[in-house]
């Protein structure tokens, strides 16, 4: 898991080159409303994606980590399909719903029956490198795709993909101290249960750190943003718990009221809980800022699975489930 982790820079730029040479067809009918359907490494792509277009694109964009459609697809629909190996159930069972109706389809798998019913059905879709052993380590091709497909579909700039490319530079000259940092920062989780705490412009970092520290650390934790956790969570903070480590995910650009949102709770949290840190990112766009806290927490993720003594890589009780389903 290191070494995928490791790879996430020149993975990103691998990504960069699939998605200058995907060919995807224009849709006769405008495009008024994007559903993405994904789950778990190949789904959290689309939280960034969301992140990072928010300010830009004029369709709503929704995510769909399940087996159900909303009703409201039809001609103006475009159906982006993520999943690395290509056999993920939910998401098959989304792209069968898809097949349905009028609405523009793009596929992104590696291979499988995702891709089979792809070519089967005439959609547009990008294949993926395989032989990557862990579809969360793979968000950089589901993420850079995404961008592809909406910006050669007309419904962003090209602004997001080169902000990807200078995220590149960035990682790959922060990655010693990018990793000195996690290093410190899981010393600090290691016998904790881990809090992040975001602002609602990048909960997509919140979500990624909840789910790499959840399966390369197995380790429970969560996730809430701001200023919706100050009108319920924060009502929860009422009793000493040494058990728990908040870590505060900010952007030194975010909205000025959530700022002092955050430096209030912060103060208020901290009477409470035994650990609380403090995260900055670094970069110029909001996309450099979110892939460098994406690669910091990955790091994290791996240093806590080390203390943990436990191997990064292995979700045993994710493939009993999956058989326990065949059955059914």
């Amino acid at each position: 898991m290191d070494q995928l982790i490791k790879k996430f820079p020149a993975q990103l730029k691998e990504a960069l080159e699939i998605g200058e040479e995907a060919k995807i067809l224009s849709h006769p009918s405008e495009i008024r409303n994007i559903i993405m359907a994904g789950m778990g490494g190949s789904g959290i792509g689309g939280a960034f994606v969301a992140d990072i277009i928010s300010g830009e694109c004029k369709c709503p964009f929704n995510v769909v980590s399940g087996y159900i459609l909303p009703t409201y697809i039809n001609t103006h629909s475009l159906i982006i399909i993520s999943s690395y190996s290509g056999n993920t159930e939910e998401t098959l069972s989304a792209l069968q719903q898809a097949l349905k109706t009028e609405a523009k389809i793009v596929c992104i798998a590696s291979g499988g029956k995702i891709i089979d019913l792809a070519r089967q059905s005439g959609l547009d879709y990008i294949i993926l490198p395989s032989g990557w052993p862990s579809p969360r380590a793979c968000l950089g091709f589901s993420l850079v795709q995404q961008l592809y497909i909406l910006f050669k579909l007309g419904l962003i700039s090209k602004s997001s993909i080169e902000q990807i490319r200078t995220a590149v530079d960035l990682l790959i000259f922060e990655q010693d101290d990018i990793m000195q940092k996690a290093s410190k920062i899981a010393e600090l989780l290691y016998k904790k249960m881990p809090v992040m705490y975001s602002t609602d412009r990048a909960e997509s970092i919140g979500v990624r750190w909840r789910q790499q520290i959840n399966e390369n650390s197995k380790m429970l934790c969560w996730h809430h943003v701001l200023p919706e956790m100050n009108h319920n969570e924060l009502v929860g903070w009422k009793s000493k718990h040494e058990d728990l480590a908040v870590i505060f995910l900010r952007n030194r650009d975010d909205l000025k009221r959530n700022q002092v949102r955050m430096d209030i709770t912060k103060q208020i949290v901290g009477q409470y809980a035994s650990t609380v840190i403090e995260i900055y990112s670094k970069g110029q766009s909001l996309t450099e800022k979110l892939m460098y806290m994406v690669h910091l927490g990955d790091w994290v993720s791996w240093y806590l699975a080390q203390l943990n003594n436990v191997d990064a890589s292995e979700i045993m009780v994710i493939d009993q489930l999956k058989k326990e389903l065949d059955k059914v």
